[in-house]
């Protein structure tokens, strides 16, 4: 039977917070690598947080905080990754520690830019981790609710389904449901294209479409996930999954979606440089849509919302026409 043994968090945003929350009900102690010193001793000093989901209380005898990632590494058995995509290669090249023989789970919802490789891809070909040793977790979760432990449903994707239904042991709790998969690739890539979808939801918004046309955008979008996603990825999924559908939905519909608001500025008429100043948060979103459009240049698959999405933020083409185009294309 896997234990998943001493866990620690490496990351320090909002998302990071709530599964530090979470794990925190089920064991007495987890490591938490944080960049910055003086947050680590705000945070002490504090009890919580001191820049994201301040309203969640810790206990910080429970909690071993350090900057230095070799020293989580090598004390840790579990390294539960949520940092920001863009930044994941930054933080692993301070690495002196072997990482392949410890369980590594990814939380990010995006893909490493300049390399194209989700996350699960990304350490198995860099950092030699064998499959059976990386797990995701994915599903409709955004960590705002997470914080208010309002009812939550994860799924824990593993090629070792021993060790994904461990780490589902971990992570359920009254207001958290898991299930387990063996999908890792596909719950990453939806995990980054629904981010691009929202984006979309977002610029139409802003652009004053209404629901009606939404519900339509929200249709094709899972259309063309699931066909990326089999042509990437051919094995049997249910689409209609809350990992899949449900994450989507979330994250296109949601006032806590970051990507949607970022969208949103962007039909308002915001620049992307502008948007990005005054959210002050990553839309992974933008990152990811760059990714995806490179990655489709080699997979040809059908993506008219992906291609509008990159035009509108990469080829500054007018939000107002391209969406007028994109919703030609739709029946």
């Amino acid at each position: 039977m896997f234990d998943c043994g001493k866990i620690a968090i490496i990351g320090g945003g909002s998302w990071a917070t709530a599964i530090a929350k979470i794990v925190l009900s089920h064991t007495q102690h987890i490591g938490w690598y944080m960049r910055r010193d003086d947050r680590i001793e705000d945070f002490k000093r504090m009890g919580h947080n001191p820049a994201y989901l301040t309203s969640v209380h810790f206990n910080i005898e429970n909690i071993f905080f350090s900057s230095d990632i070799n020293e989580i590494v090598k004390s840790y058995d579990t390294l539960i990754f949520v940092t920001p995509s863009p930044y994941l290669k930054n933080h692993l090249k301070k690495l002196k520690t072997r990482i392949r023989d410890k369980f590594i789970v990814t939380a990010i919802k995006g893909i490493v830019p300049d390399e194209n490789l989700v996350c699960s891809e990304y350490f198995h070909q860099v950092y030699d981790v064998p499959y059976q040793q990386l797990a995701c977790i994915g599903g409709p979760s955004h960590a705002e609710e997470v914080a208010l432990e309002r009812l939550s449903y994860l799924t824990v994707g593993c090629a070792d389904v021993e060790k994904a239904k461990a780490l589902t042991d971990v992570l359920s709790s009254n207001f958290i449901k898991t299930k387990t998969s063996t999908d890792v690739v596909g719950i990453e890539y939806s995990s980054v294209l629904k981010n691009v979808y929202a984006i979309a939801a977002g610029i139409c918004s802003g652009l004053k479409y209404g629901d009606n046309f939404q519900s339509v955008l929200m249709s094709n979008a899972v259309q063309e996930m699931s066909r990326f996603l089999k042509s990437v990825h051919p094995i049997e999924r249910s689409i209609e999954d809350s990992v899949y559908l449900g994450d989507l939905l979330v994250t296109g519909y949601s006032n806590f979606s970051r990507n949607r608001t970022f969208g949103t500025m962007i039909g308002k008429g915001y620049s992307v440089k502008s948007a990005q100043i005054e959210m002050e948060m990553i839309a992974e979103g933008y990152f990811g849509t760059k990714c995806m459009k490179e990655i489709n240049r080699h997979m040809h698959v059908n993506m008219p919302i992906l291609d509008a999405v990159y035009n509108i933020l990469y080829e500054r083409i007018n939000p107002q026409i391209e969406i007028k185009l994109l919703t030609d294309s739709f029946r």
